[in-house]
């Protein structure tokens, strides 16, 4: 080893500061720019997007009295908030559009409950966990007809570039 480091030792990240409040289910935009949590407000849980470096908290215009919100997950620039919210008795999986200030709602069949969900970077699919009968599951949910891509800078949509077969 010419270095003489220790290949098993590890530095602890560090952390940033996000402030004292308690926080729960992280998560980060693709460009790890963005961050959403989980925090108590008023005795509601409510989604919390800030700018990771500064801590300033954004604006998200459509989830307000929609709470407790659960499951946040940020599409690759953030452009895509998904998560759970509380629509009277029932909880529902909507995509909040902040360039556009839309709140898209994923209607599921009747019976079936979300639990969690996992929105693809590029905003074009989401996994959601459901109940349905008493048993859970995972359905895959194609939203290229309803969502722009939000994909990272410089990816093209696919296809064949110069020099590859269609």
């Amino acid at each position: 080893m010419g270095c003489g480091l220790d290949p098993l030792r590890r530095q602890a990240a560090a952390p940033t500061g996000l402030g004292p409040e308690s926080r729960q289910q992280p998560a980060l935009s693709g460009d790890g720019r963005l961050l959403a949590t989980l925090v108590e407000r008023a005795g509601r849980t409510t989604v919390l997007l800030q700018e990771r470096r500064s801590g300033t908290v954004l604006p998200l215009r459509q989830l307000r009295n929609r709470q407790p919100h659960s499951s946040p997950s940020l599409s690759w620039n953030g452009r895509y908030l998904a998560l759970l919210v509380q629509q009277g008795s029932l909880r529902q999986a909507v995509i909040e559009d902040r360039a556009t200030g839309r709140l898209q709602p994923l209607f599921l069949p009747p019976g079936q409950e979300p639990q969690q969900l996992s929105l693809a970077p590029d905003g074009q699919s989401m996994a959601v966990e459901v109940i349905s009968g008493g048993s859970q599951r995972v359905q895959l949910f194609d939203l290229s007809g309803l969502l722009e891509p939000d994909r990272a800078p410089g990816l093209r949509q696919s296809g064949g570039g110069p020099g590859l077969a269609p």
